[in-house]
């Protein structure tokens, strides 16, 4: 039985996932799906059996109605202490989206209408 450090599955450069099997080899998972019978399914197919799914209703027109739009973003070019830069970028990528995290959070704090 694997200890929970052990990898299971990984993933080739050109797309192909690996499973460790009990012998320790990597082999290819091999899908069960029917390609073919999915990619021939019409739209109003694919509409049809959405609607009957209970577990995922259908995403009407009605749905996005309701879904929050995000802000829109603009690019802008801002001047930031070095050391605060440096600790953002430290976390990893995104480090620009946690900062308009951050100023988010700021503003909300300070209220949004002044």
């Amino acid at each position: 039985m694997p200890n929970a450090d052990t990898i299971t599955f990984t993933r080739l450069a050109d797309g192909t996932l690996l499973q460790r099997h009990p012998d320790g080899a990597f082999r290819p998972v091999v899908a069960q799906s029917d390609r073919a019978k999915l990619a021939a399914l019409t739209d109003e197919e694919i509409e049809r059996m959405s609607a009957c799914d209970p577990d995922h209703p259908g995403l009407d027109d009605a749905f996005w109605e309701r879904t929050a739009r995000p802000p829109a973003q603009e690019a802008v070019s801002i001047t930031l202490d070095s050391d605060v830069l440096q600790y953002f970028r430290n976390a990893g990528r995104g480090y620009q989206a946690r900062i308009n995290t951050v100023l988010r959070h700021h503003m909300q704090a300070a209220g949004k209408e002044r």
